[in-house]
């Protein structure tokens, strides 16, 4: 039989772990489960204010404010569900201090990113309302202009220092997956000619 399917395979295989080693080595330390996945920590540099951690009761609200500084750019905002479980749900109202209404979100997810756009320096008020049936423990972050951020724009900050590994890792896991399944489909045509071959004898 020949050995090209199956080193075919081996290094589909090896590509697979060194991916994941990668990743692996990537995340910080400190996250060994979804919760300690805070993201305020992980992407810190990207945000320039990330509230403390607020318990909402069930129909209970919770009120935020962020003060802009410039115009015309981008406000990225978001909330994580710290302890998030399947049934929790937010509704968001954002408004500001005039009473103008920039939308009612709703968040059925651990994480919600939304980018506003704001015309000029601004205060956004967020009014968090807990539609579900237990407590919830959240935390918001905001971020002016985050397509200009350092945390994007220098490659040595510690975002990239983990998004650069972490798209390396996807694509060779990506690799490894497409050489293992070449391997293994050359390892089957093989095992058929060889088969076909003594047939034929």
């Amino acid at each position: 039989m020949k050995k090209r399917g199956p080193i075919i395979t081996i290094s589909g295989i090896v590509l697979v772990i060194i991916s994941l080693s990668i990743a692996t080595s990537a995340i910080p330390t400190n996250v060994t489960g979804p919760g300690d996945f805070f993201v305020s920590s992980l992407f810190e540099e990207m945000f320039d204010e990330i509230s403390d951690e607020v318990q909402i009761m069930p129909s209970d609200s919770a009120h935020f404010s962020y003060t802009t500084y410039s115009s015309d750019v981008p406000i990225l905002w978001g909330i994580q569900i710290i302890d998030y479980r399947a049934g929790d749900e937010l509704s968001i109202n954002i408004s500001n201090i005039f009473g103008d209404d920039y939308g009612t979100f709703i968040q059925d997810e651990p994480i919600l990113f939304e980018a506003l756009q704001i015309s000029q320096s601004d205060t956004l008020n967020l009014e968090i309302t807990n539609l579900g049936t237990r407590d919830v423990t959240i935390i918001t972050m905001f971020s002016e202009d985050p397509e200009n951020s350092e945390a994007l724009t220098n490659p040595n900050s510690s975002v990239m220092n983990m998004v650069v590994p972490l798209m390396v890792s996807g694509f060779m896991l990506i690799l490894g997956i497409i050489v293992s399944i070449i391997g293994i489909i050359v390892i089957l045509v093989d095992l058929k000619n060889n088969f076909d071959n003594k047939r034929n004898y």
